[in-house]
């Protein structure tokens, strides 16, 4: 007869329960990482981005006033990043965005309105009563920062987040004439081409860039003696605060009392009153660039 001798062991489930304990730890490191520092990852990559963003709407703005001092129909292609993608490997979401040309036929009241108005025929009769504000919009839908919105309107680019205010100022200059001040404005007038106005980025490319193609066609220019100009905007934080905030373009002469800036919020869109005091006049010297733009590939025609 054969006896068979049974000896007992732990070391196989020993071996088990550092299996375990390893997975646990490696799930431990994972789940901190996740929850800790993945956000503030995210948070800096949209950052980023908004700064990206920012930088490639300077551009654009350098790109049109370079188009309308040299008045040469050559077209030029900005780029604007519209999004951010999500880390892989890790449970995130991607920031998307969109953007829009707001031309004559979607500006909705906003325009610039000079008293008296411009005379003909050295100026479009359909602006004899208001000139359209037109503008470029870019608005981003972020997961991990506040949204944040981009305006490239009468020149100047607004940024609106929590607040607004004028991040880069219009193409304006001042002169003093003692009695009088002289303002040089170029004013550009953007026309779009239909259903190429506007582009977007979803979750399945958010990080997708497009091309903002912009082309000099025409100006028109007009000197306006004793002006009064009215700005009918839906930004009127930004535009104020360009005008007499800090380093406003028309600060000195509002605090010395020449020059009167006023705002009516009654109004829908809110309207910025310039006019002088008493016997100080303002004369504006208005040049009116018109811009086509498109978003995308094609031709634009002038």
């Amino acid at each position: 007869m054969k006896f068979t001798k049974l000896v007992r062991s732990n070391k196989a489930v020993s071996g088990v329960i550092e299996a375990l304990l390893l997975v646990a730890l490696v799930a431990i490191i994972l789940a901190i990482i996740q929850i800790v520092y993945i956000p503030n990852i995210m948070e800096d990559r949209e950052s980023e981005h908004m700064n990206e963003v920012e930088k490639q709407l300077s551009y654009l703005k350098s790109t049109i006033d370079i188009q309308s001092m040299t008045k040469e129909k050559v077209m030029i292609s900005s780029p604007v990043t519209l999004g951010t993608s999500e880390l892989p490997y890790f449970v995130t979401m991607g920031a998307t965005g969109e953007i829009n040309v707001i031309d004559e036929n979607e500006a909705d009241n906003c325009k610039i309105k000079i008293l008296p108005a411009p005379a003909l025929p050295d100026f479009p009769a359909e602006f004899i009563n208001g000139i359209p504000l037109t503008s470029i919009r870019y608005q981003s839908h972020n997961s991990y920062v506040d949204d944040h919105t981009y305006i490239f309107e009468g020149g100047g680019i607004i940024s609106q987040k929590s607040s607004e205010f004028m991040m880069v100022k219009p193409s304006i200059i001042v002169e003093n004439h003692n009695t009088y001040i002289k303002i040089y404005y170029n004013l550009p007038f953007l026309t779009g081409v239909p259903g190429k106005k506007s582009d977007s980025s979803g979750y399945g490319d958010p990080d997708k860039t497009v091309f903002i193609r912009t082309n000099y066609s025409l100006y028109n220019m007009d000197l306006i003696n004793d002006a009064t100009i009215q700005i009918y905007t839906n930004y009127p934080d930004a535009w104020n605060q360009s005008l007499i905030g800090d380093n406003g373009l028309l600060l000195e002469y509002y605090n010395n009392g020449d020059i009167d800036v006023t705002r009516d919020d009654t109004q829908t869109p809110a309207m910025i009153e310039i006019k002088g005091i008493d016997n100080f006049d303002i004369d504006l010297e208005i040049t009116l660039v018109k811009i086509g733009v498109q978003i995308g590939p094609g031709i634009i025609r002038s």
